[in-house]
């Protein structure tokens, strides 16, 4: 026999004699790491004495209803509704029940005793003054400054205003960001306004000027004329931006000079700050003004008279007079 087999025998002879069916002793319930004796018995004895293993149940409640662990449910107890939802099967709230929510304008999320009160009002902006104005943006220009690395811009703006009843501004901002620099001409036009002199028509909705006017500024040159109903405002650029903003419905314009904008805009202005009504030249003359129904009702004549002879020029420029042929005789 070898030394292996010899090993073997004496390790199986204690266990032989030690074994509870020789004895008749009953066998020792096992133990776990944790020590419960009891916890070597099935999972379903287990659930049914409501025991736990060594680490806990870490399972959520039964979808029958059960109470956590598995407990079984009363047995007097109606039975549960197979098309019933299953239950909720989150725990209790960490924090617990909130309370009852605090009354006030402001809601559950109130400051103090009355709430967080209304909200502010976030409408239009505050300035008011603001609103009453027409912006142009007229020109952009861009400079360029070449430093070591490369190239630093900025930008300047041209921008008019006008409330479109007679005034009008002009400014001009510069900054490093095109939005900037227009604000600050928005700003700067807002603070420089001035009036203007303009005729409105009888009829109420023409706006004009009173006379033609020659407005010079440096290089620029502009000529405007009055216009009938109905012309609309014959000019570009930024002539067309001025006339716009004052609030003139109907004008004839041309520029002569210099095709730079600030020039042109600024000789537009100036033609229209010589404007002078009737009233105001008759005071300088030293004769009282005429009242608004006096000069409205000429005015009508004015043109009525000036149709009318239209029509006739254009009739007779059609039809030999008949004295030519007898002085030809």
């Amino acid at each position: 026999m070898s030394n292996e087999q010899e090993a073997q025998e004496k390790i199986s002879e204690p266990a032989a004699a030690a074994s509870p069916a020789d004895t008749g002793a009953a066998p020792a319930p096992a133990t776990t790491a944790g020590g419960d004796a009891g916890s070597a018995a099935p999972r379903g004895e287990r659930r049914e004495r409501g025991e736990r293993g060594g680490r806990g149940d870490r399972r959520g409640p039964r979808r029958d209803g059960a109470p956590d662990g598995g407990a079984p449910a009363d047995p007097n107890a109606a039975p549960a509704d197979p098309n019933a939802p299953a239950g909720d099967r989150r725990g209790p709230r960490r924090g617990g029940d909130r309370g009852p929510r605090r009354d006030g304008p402001g809601g559950g999320r109130g400051r103090g005793p009355g709430g967080r009160g209304p909200r502010r009002d976030r409408g239009p902006s505050a300035d008011l003054g603001a609103n009453e104005f027409s912006d142009k943006v007229v020109h952009v220009n861009r400079c360029a400054k070449v430093v070591k690395g490369g190239r630093r811009f900025s930008f300047a703006a041209l921008v008019v205003s006008g409330d479109g009843k007679g005034r009008i501004g002009l400014g001009y901002g510069k900054a490093k960001e095109v939005p900037d620099a227009i604000r600050k001409g928005t700003d700067r036009s807002h603070r420089n306004l001035k009036t203007v002199n303009l005729r409105h028509h009888p009829n109420g909705t023409s706006v004009t000027i009173p006379h033609e006017v020659f407005g010079e500024f440096d290089g620029g040159r502009v000529l405007l004329r009055p216009a009938a109903p109905g012309t609309g405002v014959i000019a570009g650029g930024g002539v067309r931006a001025v006339l716009e903003v004052v609030g003139i419905k109907d004008v004839l314009s041309k520029s002569l000079g210099s095709n730079n904008p600030g020039a042109i805009v600024k000789a537009t202005i100036n033609g229209l700050l010589k404007l002078r009504t009737l009233d105001q030249i008759r005071l300088t003359r030293g004769l009282a003004p005429k009242a608004p129904a006096v000069a409205a009702a000429e005015a009508i004549a004015a043109e009525q008279a000036a149709a009318a002879e239209a029509a006739a020029a254009a009739a007779a420029g059609g039809d030999t007079p008949a004295s030519e042929p007898a002085a030809a005789e």
